[in-house]
């Protein structure tokens, strides 16, 4: 007697896989950090065999890149626009007061993904291209306003503000942060 083959599943089409798998690693690392994160967790949150991963991605390096590359291209274009209406210097202490208080349609978890990426990054030099492109684009924004060298300090209390914020315990004052972002710029308070 002749053994009958196994039929075969038909592959299920799923041209947005590779894409769903890489906003699921976005929302992994959100959730549980760059450390925390594995190829289980990331096709449980997407959905898709385990076997996807590998498929669709030379390693979790290469997902990790995709996805906090995926992020800055999120994060940048809210960014810009954030600035979009600024016209003069204290206008430009006024949305940046207001992007380090969270007014810049971004989220906590927005933050946490960053940070995570610059942590990753001090690690994994495949990943500083990342941070390289983004900060780049930020400071290109803020060049708009004031020099590259006083953008880049802008960039980093930006960046040292809301860490500071996402770590205190107790809100942080809007008007304190509108001084310090005035004093930095030469603006009266």
């Amino acid at each position: 007697m002749t053994a009958v083959p196994a039929a075969r599943s038909p592959r299920r089409y799923d041209p947005e896989r590779k894409s769903r798998i890489v906003d699921a690693t976005i929302d992994v690392i959100a959730d549980h950090g760059v450390a925390g994160t594995t190829s289980r967790r990331i096709a449980a949150a997407a959905d898709v065999p385990l076997g996807s991963i590998t498929y669709h991605f030379d390693g979790l390096d290469d997902l990790l890149a995709l996805a906090f590359d995926r992020h800055a291209g999120r994060m940048s274009p809210r960014y810009e626009a954030h600035f979009a209406e600024v016209t003069d210097l204290p206008g430009f202490v006024d949305a940046v007061t207001a992007l380090i208080n969270g007014d810049a349609a971004g989220d906590a978890s927005d933050w946490v993904i960053a940070y995570e990426l610059y942590l990753a990054a001090l690690r994994n030099p495949a990943l500083r291209s990342v941070t390289e492109a983004w900060m780049r684009r930020s400071r290109t924004v803020l060049e708009r306003f004031v020099d590259p060298v006083t953008a880049r300090g802008v960039d980093a209390l930006i960046e040292g503000l809301v860490m500071h914020m996402t770590l205190a315990a107790a809100p942080v004052n809007r008007a304190e942060t509108r001084s310090i972002v005035a004093r930095f710029l030469g603006v009266a308070p």
